[in-house]
């Protein structure tokens, strides 16, 4: 184990310095998990595809979390749902997500699809294709007190309803084809597995809270006996069970397909505000639910990552415990870093582009301070990395 860190330092040295590549060996995975996600931003080519392997191989990560699907479409070949509009909305001539579980697995890295759940579009302005679920299927959508359906909105999320069965169903079958269509994948990373209902998804002071379709009001009666404003608390704990459900019958479906595959979430840091989003996170660890946890323990403030930190090494789970690396001072997230792996063992990094430049990214054409930033990040925090590797 000395050895493969004293070689792992060398290597990510090596890296730092010139960009090259470790031998595949030097990838092979330690004891816990060191994860990175990866954007749908971060790439556009085969060649950045490769790139980004390399890079994050040289790194010391040991799993990949790969973005192939944010708002309802897709970066792999679908029957389902259209290709993703950051490929121009069509087929690139290759599948990404087949040639990134292939050079993953050459690597020695595992590799979990990312997939945006109940996500369907992002934007003010709606899709160009008229196949796509916001036109095909506007009733799946969420509606407030008044009849009117979600706004657009700029730079987030409009959503699907997981609270109707359809909407599940259709969610568990991207979901299977997904899986189906790539037999060599480790895992399956679920994100946004909640209601986006923060601003500007839902307004402030708006009270909207969603969704009041009819057909949602009726299950809701249906299976309580109540209207929301007569029970408020039973409204909310039914939203969140909905939410479950949806999760269960991924499991399922997922397992049935592929049993040995890794079902992952990204979750709330804190599973008790998670609940304003009806994700019951606490459910679902009792559940048995999930293979594998990703608390997004994105705070700055020390005292309070060391505070959610330790709760969460209590919960009895498979962690690995999620550190942000694209803002704050990159010491300090360096030294989250070795703490989060010396509390639970595993960490997964948020994201690949705050340690690496992308001439591909919808941020490209940032000014030079922006590259030397990333390059100080890097060189925090893969020592880090290494430090991780050698104890």
């Amino acid at each position: 184990m000395r050895e493969l860190a004293v070689r792992l330092a060398l290597s990510i040295g090596l890296a730092l310095a010139a960009g090259c590549a470790p031998p595949a060996e030097l990838a092979e995975p330690d004891e816990g998990t060191r994860a990175i996600w990866i954007t749908r931003w971060d790439w556009r080519t085969e060649a950045d595809v490769r790139l980004m392997v390399e890079r994050c191989a040289a790194a010391g990560f040991d799993t990949l979390l790969f973005q192939v699907r944010g708002n309802a479409t897709v970066f792999y070949p679908s029957q389902i749902e259209p290709w993703a509009e950051e490929l121009g909305g069509r087929d690139p001539g290759f599948d990404p997500l087949e040639l990134a579980v292939r050079l993953a697995h050459e690597r020695g890295l595992t590799i979990q699809a990312w997939a945006n759940v109940v996500p369907a579009w992002r934007g003010l302005e709606p899709p160009s294709d008229p196949d796509h679920v916001y036109h095909a299927h506007p009733e799946w959508f969420w509606y407030d007190r008044h009849g009117q359906r979600q706004a657009l909105c700029e730079d987030f999320y409009v959503s699907l309803n997981p609270c109707l069965p359809e909407v599940r169903e259709y969610l568990v079958d991207v979901l299977v084809e997904l899986v189906r269509g790539h037999p060599e994948l480790d895992g399956v990373h679920l994100d946004y597995l909640r209601f986006p209902n923060e601003p500007p998804a839902i307004p402030v002071g708006s009270g909207a809270d969603p969704p009041r379709d009819a057909r949602t009001l009726a299950l809701f009666r249906g299976a309580t006996g109540l209207a929301p404003e007569e029970d408020p608390r039973a409204w909310d704990a039914w939203r969140s069970e909905q939410v479950t459900r949806l999760l269960r019958d991924i499991r399922a479906a997922v397992r049935s397909e592929a049993p040995s595959l890794e079902l992952s979430a990204a979750v709330g840091s804190v599973p008790e505000l998670a609940l304003r989003h009806f994700q019951d996170v606490e459910a679902w660890i009792e559940e048995g639910l999930l293979d594998r946890v990703f608390p997004m323990n994105y705070t700055a403030d020390p005292e309070a990552f060391a505070e959610r930190l330790a709760a969460w090494s209590d919960r009895g789970c498979e962690l690995a415990m999620g550190i942000m690396a694209t803002s704050g001072d990159p010491g300090l997230r360096a030294e989250q870093v070795r703490a989060a792996w010396g509390e639970v063992g595993s960490i997964a990094v948020f994201a690949y582009y705050g340690l690496y430049d992308s001439s591909n990214r919808i941020l490209a054409g940032q000014d030079r301070e922006a590259s030397r930033e990333r390059d100080r990040r890097r060189r925090a925090l893969l020592p880090a990395l290494a430090d991780c590797v050698g104890r």
